[in-house]
């Protein structure tokens, strides 16, 4: 279910939340689903159970899943809208930057190819979930 690289910059947990919310949005995780029990991921991945826990709380806060004393954690039922939702937020304040960046000058040829250049650079990754 979950890849990390231990050699990006990005930090693990964060790896492992962007691989949970691709999850979510392909289809792949499924809204009732259990989640893998910190121990075992921990073992599986080699990754110390702290990073996990940090990664599934940040994934819980956010709404995505609860947890069932004694018996692990599930996927919520509207996780994958809640996730839209969160993506509808961000694009509306990428459109508020892009606007500002505009208004100060910035020309439309630069903004295109930063946006080329965080897709181009994310090609693959989007597929080791």
């Amino acid at each position: 279910m979950f890849t990390i690289d231990k050699l990006s910059r990005t930090p693990i947990y964060e790896q492992l939340i962007a691989q949970f919310e691709y999850g979510l949005l392909s289809g792949e995780i499924a809204p009732d689903g259990k989640l893998p029990s910190v121990r075992e991921l921990s073992q599986e991945l080699t990754v110390n159970p702290n990073t996990l826990q940090r990664a599934f709380n940040e994934i819980e806060r956010r709404g995505l899943c609860y947890s069932v004393p004694g018996n692990g954690r599930y996927i919520a039922k509207d996780a994958l809208e809640s996730l839209k939702r969160t993506s509808t937020a961000r694009l509306s304040e990428f459109s508020a930057l892009t606007a500002s960046l505009m208004r100060t000058g910035m020309p439309m040829s630069a903004l295109l190819d930063a946006v080329k250049t965080v897709y181009e650079s994310q090609e693959g990754k989007e597929n080791e979930v």
